[in-house]
C-alpha cells in the first residue's frame, strides 16, 4: 500500500499545468508533408472501414459471430482513427500544440481505449478461428452471436476501467517543471515522466497495462495458431490443410501489421531515436485501420461474394429504372 500513498493521498496539493505542449518531431524540415500523408491515410481508413461495416450490415449472410467481430474491428478502427488523427492534424498542421490539461487526458483516454480494443478484437478473431478449425462440428454451439457480443462487451468494460485507472493515476501527479510531451499525441509514458513527484504508481500500472493489453493477447494469438497448426498437421490431405489455413490468412495479416512495428519499437527502445519512435508508433496507429478493410475485402471469399452480390443488385435496379423511364 505504501507504493500508492503518494498517488492516492487526500491531503496533498497537486500542481496541474494549464496545458501540455505536444512537441512532435525534432529538427525535420518539411515535416508537414508527413502529416498530409497521414491525413490521406485517415481518409482511406474512414472510407474502407465504413464500406466494410456497410457490406456486413447489408448482407444478412454475413451476420455470423465471426463477422460480428469483423464489424466491430471496423468500428473500432473508424472510432480510433477519428479520435486520434483529427486532433493530431490540428496540433501539427495548424500549429495548435498547446493542449489544455483536461483535453490532453481525454485525448489520451480515447486513443488508448481504441488502440487496446484493436488488439483485443484480434484476440476475439483468433479464438473464432481456433474453435472453427479445431472443433468444426461444435463451432455453432461454442461460438454463438450471444457469446461473441458478450466477449466484445467484456473487453470494452475491461479496457475502459484499465485506461480510467491509468488516467486517474496521472491526475495524482504534480507537474512543476517541463510540460513538453515528446510524442505526437498525449502519450501516457511521456506524461508521467514529466512529473516532479513520485510517479512509481503510474510506471507500475503502465507496465501492467502493456502486459495485459499487448503481451498477453499476443501470447494467446501465438498459442492459438500453434494449436491450429498442430490440428492441421493431422488433417489427411494437403488440400484440406490449405483450405482451412486460408481462412486464417486475413487475420494473420492483421496480426503481423499491428504487432511487428510495436515489437520493433519495444525491442530497440533504448537505441531508437525519438523521431524514429514517433514515426513507428504513428504509422502503427494509422496503417492497420487503413489496411484492415483492404485485407478483409481482398482475402475473405465471403466478403468478395457479398460485394459482387450488392453490385449486381444495384446494376439490376438501375437497368429496371432505365426500362421504366424508356417505357
Amino acid at each position: 500500500m505504501n507504493l500508492f500513498n503518494s498517488a492516492l493521498g487526500k491531503n496533498i496539493t497537486f500542481v496541474r499545468p494549464e496545458y501540455f505542449i505536444v512537441r512532435g518531431f525534432i529538427g525535420i524540415p518539411h515535416i508537414k508533408y508527413y502529416y498530409v500523408f497521414l491525413c490521406f491515410v485517415y481518409i482511406v481508413s474512414v472510407l474502407g472501414n465504413t464500406a466494410v461495416m456497410a457490406i456486413i450490415y447489408l448482407d444478412h449472410n454475413l451476420r455470423t459471430p465471426k463477422y460480428i467481430a469483423v464489424f466491430h474491428l471496423a468500428f473500432v478502427d473508424l472510432f480510433g482513427s477519428s479520435a486520434l488523427m483529427p486532433k493530431v492534424l490540428d496540433i501539427f498542421l495548424f500549429n495548435h500544440r498547446y493542449v489544455p490539461y483536461n483535453d490532453c487526458l481525454t485525448f489520451l483516454f480515447f486513443c488508448y481505449t481504441c488502440l487496446s480494443m484493436q488488439v483485443l478484437n484480434l484476440v476475439a478473431l483468433s479464438y473464432d478461428r481456433l474453435i472453427a478449425i479445431i472443433y468444426p462440428l461444435h463451432y455453432q454451439v461454442k461460438v454463438t452471436h450471444r457469446f461473441m457480443l458478450s466477449l466484445i462487451a467484456s473487453f470494452w468494460v475491461f479496457v475502459i476501467i484499465a485506461v480510467l485507472i491509468a488516467v486517474g493515476l496521472l491526475t495524482r501527479l504534480s507537474f512543476c517543471k517541463s510540460v513538453v510531451i515528446n510524442s505526437y499525441f498525449c502519450d501516457h509514458g511521456q506524461i508521467y515522466r514529466l512529473a516532479c513527484n513520485d510517479y512509481t504508481p503510474s510506471y507500475v500500472f503502465g507496465v501492467l497495462l502493456i502486459a495485459l493489453i499487448l503481451w498477453f493477447p499476443l501470447a494467446f494469438i501465438v498459442l492459438s495458431y500453434l494449436c491450429i497448426g498442430y490440428a492441421l498437421s493431422k488433417v489427411a490431405t494437403a488440400q484440406e490443410r490449405y483450405r482451412a489455413f486460408k481462412t486464417c490468412t486475413a487475420h494473420l495479416s492483421l496480426v503481423a501489421i499491428y504487432f511487428l512495428p510495436i515489437l520493433i519499437t519495444f525491442t530497440m527502445s533504448r537505441n531508437i531515436h525519438p523521431n524514429a519512435r514517433i514515426i513507428n508508433l504513428s504509422l502503427t496507429s494509422v496503417f492497420p485501420p487503413m489496411l484492415n478493410p483492404i485485407i478483409y475485402v481482398l482475402q475473405t471469399q465471403e466478403i468478395i461474394v457479398s460485394v459482387k452480390k450488392i453490385l449486381n443488385i444495384r446494376k439490376q435496379s438501375k437497368i429496371k429504372v432505365k426500362k421504366v423511364i424508356i417505357k
